[in-house]
């Protein structure tokens, strides 16, 4: 029986049947087809949704904008209270599976531009080492509900790369198996499924050697770095390939942190290591490997952090990336204050950004919101707040 993560069983049948009311009060139904047959039932005028997700992936309109509107939510408060941040426990999956459910049903009231999607957060950095027979270490996120994981250093030498196989019945293997099942299981009809990261190229030396020996050996070992980078590519598709045989498209499309929903079988690249590197590594390291494995599927998405957007420029020419999300971290100016700049570098290639409140409000009133953008706005008061700065994203023409 799955643990309702606090809730009661009656409490959550109670939430659920709350949500079934309040779902369906001021949406917008695609016409000729009924609201209820969207494979969700926690994504209200759902076809609307895919329609304008579809348009600004690709046809990629710069006139209009999109959002994703977060408002607090009892499930993460629970969340917070249980679960202080830093180390803990490998999670009990029927505590994730109810998480999951509670938060994107407390969400469903709100009319935004997202998909409702669970994240896997325990498959990231941790599952590719862990296969490998690593240390896998988890960490609680109160701020998102998150609970992640990552393994330290394999390898002390270079002379173990050639022991290190891909066991699909080992531990992490068989754990990653059983989440998949459980959350197919628990969301079917009601959420979907996010794809999660990519660890591979200098991601994946870094989960060998840790990030300041990776550097060091791209200078004395390059070789050795070209054969961990192949190793790589072979264990990052034999696990995203497990995910898209397990997990089943949503209307043609993946669901996506990064990106809410974008057509076809899509990736979650990530280019972090280049971020502490200059654009001549990114183009000799980083760009076949990234551009490698998009081809393998139907294209990728990346982040970028603050301390990469160097990067910009190089990396919004990679072939088959379809978005960008651009993270904000301290002491550097936030993605958002920087946007005309940062929009200059990629062209009409959709980018993700996040913005206060406030900041976000001021600009919407003063009409200065760049179109071509998909703005993940922060700490929205709440639903009807957020319903009714909605009507406004949906009319607005930049």
């Amino acid at each position: 029986m799955v643990r309702l993560g606090g809730l009661g069983t009656a409490e959550f049948a109670a939430s659920n049947a709350d949500f079934s009311k309040s779902g369906s009060r001021g949406s917008r139904a695609r016409p000729g087809r009924c609201r209820m047959n969207f494979p969700l039932r926690y994504c209200p005028d759902g076809f609307e949704r895919l329609e304008r997700l579809r348009e600004f992936y690709e046809k990629r309109p710069q006139d209009r904008i999109y959002a994703r509107m977060n408002v607090p939510t009892e499930a993460l408060r629970r969340f917070a209270e249980r679960y202080p941040n830093g180390p803990t426990a490998c999670p009990d999956l029927g505590d994730r599976v109810a998480f999951w459910d509670a938060l994107l049903a407390e969400r469903a009231a709100v009319r935004d531009d997202s998909i409702p999607a669970a994240y896997l957060s325990e498959l990231d950095q941790g599952l590719y080492g862990g296969i490998l027979g690593g240390d896998v270490r988890f960490m609680a996120h109160p701020e998102n509900g998150w609970i992640s994981s990552m393994v330290p250093p394999l390898l002390r030498e270079w002379s173990e790369l050639e022991k290190l196989t891909i066991d699909h019945k080992s531990h992490w293997y068989q754990f990653y198996l059983r989440e998949l099942e459980t959350f197919r299981r628990a969301g079917e009809g009601k959420f979907g499924i996010c794809h999660f990261i990519l660890i591979d190229s200098l991601n994946f030396v870094f989960e060998l050697f840790g990030g300041s020996r990776t550097y060091l050996e791209l200078i004395d070992n390059p070789e050795k770095i070209r054969e961990a980078v192949e190793f790589a590519y072979r264990l990052n598709i034999d696990v995203q390939k497990t995910f898209f045989e397990k997990i089943p498209l949503l209307e043609g499309g993946t669901c996506s942190n990064m990106v809410q929903w974008i057509p076809g079988r899509i990736v979650s690249e990530s280019v972090d290591p280049f971020h502490m590197t200059s654009v001549e590594y990114f183009e000799q390291w980083g760009r076949e490997p990234a551009e490698r494995i998009l081809a393998a599927f139907d294209g990728g998405v990346l982040h970028i952090h603050a301390n990469g957007r160097h990067l910009l420029k190089a990396v919004s020419t990679l072939r088959g990336l379809k978005a960008i999300l651009l993270g904000d971290d301290k002491d550097f100016p936030s993605a958002f204050s920087e946007l005309a700049s940062l929009k200059g570098r990629t062209g009409d290639l959709p980018l993700v950004v996040q913005a206060e409140f406030p900041e976000f409000l001021a600009a919407l009133d003063s009409h200065r919101l760049i179109g071509g953008v998909f703005y993940k706005v922060l700490n929205v008061p709440d639903i009807d707040t957020a319903n009714r700065v909605m009507d406004r994203v949906h009319a607005y023409r930049a």
